[in-house]
């Protein structure tokens, strides 16, 4: 049995403002989890809280690059130090977010202690960069683009260490069938990606393994999972920043979370995006949690 570690880590510096005058209120996600039980539920031991810094953009404007950059920088290394210290004790970190940025902390911690892939359960590729847009400044849309290298220094070579991940050792499942631009860049980056429809057309069940597999190889550490909850289906999952249509089902999330959690070689995972302050009477939150949970069952 693993020892899974519930670390809450509520940054939403990485999002946009929802509104003038407000913040994203994904910083809520681990307090909603936890209210749903899912730290018993697991078993899991307290890990505590990694605080980030205040929401605060300043004078930014489009073209001053990524807004919060100095905080999330200073966040990434904070968390990550949790992470590593995690990692290396052989323990299972479950990181509670937060919004996508947090997942730079769990790569740089990965970084450190050697050569890791990741697993990025998302409906986008969060893949942004100077490279393909011009509308680079929220993280949480990038941390994928930023944690493979490209982007500007203060996020992508912290430690001297860019880049966190290697393209090839990234598997991306759940994006939408209608994100065609994302797909023609990772095709050219041979950054293998299973979209929503493909999932559906060629089944989970027989999918998933293989792509476990390519990421239990010799060359690799382990993996990391990223679990974005915008992956879902607005219908059953309408408190994310994004509720784009045409997401996973319930069963569908479940019968792709088990195999990647049940791999001797996954090492942790971040949840990210679900909003409390979108899910007025906890539903979607009871039900990512369920799923969560579910998961681990599995493994």
């Amino acid at each position: 049995m693993r020892n899974i570690v519930a670390i809450d880590a509520p940054s939403n510096l990485g999002l946009r403002p929802p509104a003038p005058g407000t913040v994203p209120g994904v910083y809520k996600l681990a307090g909603a989890l936890r209210e749903h039980g899912i730290v018993r539920r697991l078993g899991a031991v307290e890990g505590g809280v990694v605080v980030p810094p205040r929401y605060d953009r300043g004078d930014w404007q489009e073209g001053d690059g990524v807004f919060n950059a100095a905080a999330i920088a200073t966040y990434t290394v904070r968390l990550a130090d949790r992470i590593e210290r995690h990692v290396r004790a052989g323990d299972f970190p479950l990181v509670l977010g937060g919004d996508c940025s947090i997942q730079l902390g769990a790569a740089l911690a990965l970084r450190r202690v050697g050569r890791y892939g990741l697993a990025a359960v998302d409906a986008s590729a969060d893949f942004r960069h100077p490279g393909n847009s011009d509308r680079v400044g929220a993280a949480g849309g990038e941390e994928l683009a930023l944690g493979t290298g490209r982007g500007q220094a203060d996020l992508t070579d912290i430690e001297g260490l860019r880049p966190y991940l290697r393209d090839e050792d990234v598997r991306l499942f759940g994006g939408r069938d209608a994100f065609e631009d994302d797909r023609a860049e990772l095709a050219a980056l041979k950054i293998p990606n299973v979209t929503v429809g493909e999932l559906r057309e060629w089944g989970v069940a027989d999918v998933v393994p293989g792509f476990v597999q390519s990421l239990e190889v010799p060359v690799l550490d382990g993996f990391w999972v990223h679990l974005d909850a915008d992956v879902l289906d607005p219908s059953v999952m309408p408190a994310v920043d994004a509720p784009d249509p045409g997401g996973l089902l319930p069963d569908e999330l479940l019968a792709l979370l088990g195999p990647l959690l049940a791999s001797p070689r996954c090492v942790g995972m971040n949840v990210t995006i679900y909003d409390p302050d979108l899910d007025p009477d906890g539903t979607a939150g009871a039900l990512l949690t369920d799923l969560i949970v579910a998961a681990f069952a599995q493994s």
